[in-house]
């Protein structure tokens, strides 16, 4: 089995000194077309312009093997489109870990200026959890279509006690090449 893409939990905490007038969303994108956006907050500062804003919404984005960086842009939607307003561009290996970590990230405008600070998790979800799964469903289809004729086989015998033959495939016609 080829894996061809790693699967991150990623939770968007908050962002703070953000100069968003209107309301603000994230795009987190991993280097594909596939992109999570998070629901738009209300400015929470004094005034116009906020200094702290709150998502604290977690998902599942799928990044492919050769993936090098993940982004995050802050964008708000205005009366005829969106305005972004900072990005974050993250190399992976800084996210991957063996455990959940908390990273604040600086972002910039499209003209290189600083724009306020992302906080954000990221996980690495553990692919063996899926494999369980999977072999759990494969094997309730298997016991589904033999029954209980699985049980109680002797393996490398020529025959069980049942009368199911087990063997290997040997290639005894294949051309040696000497």
């Amino acid at each position: 089995m080829v894996v061809a893409s790693r699967t991150l939990e990623i939770t968007v905490i908050s962002g703070e000194n953000i100069q968003a007038t209107e309301d603000a969303y994230v795009v987190v994108r991993g280097e594909s077309l596939n992109c999570h956006t998070t629901k738009t907050v209300k400015n929470n500062g004094c005034g116009k312009n906020s200094s702290f804003l709150s998502w604290n919404e977690k998902f599942l984005l799928d990044m492919p093997m050769h993936a090098r960086s993940i982004s995050f842009e802050v964008q708000c939607k205005k009366f005829k489109g969106i305005r972004p307003i900072g990005v974050a561009r993250i190399a992976i290996s800084d996210l991957l870990g063996d455990c959940s970590q908390i990273f604040s990230y600086r972002l910039r405008d499209w003209e290189g200026r600083q724009n306020g600070v992302i906080h954000f998790s990221v996980r690495v979800v553990v692919p063996e959890k899926i494999l369980v799964s999977m072999t759990e469903k494969k094997t309730a289809a298997i016991e589904k279509n033999y029954g209980n004729r699985l049980t109680g086989m002797d393996v490398g015998a020529k025959k069980s006690n049942n009368g199911v033959v087990i063997g290997i495939p040997v290639w005894w016609n294949y051309p040696n090449i000497i």
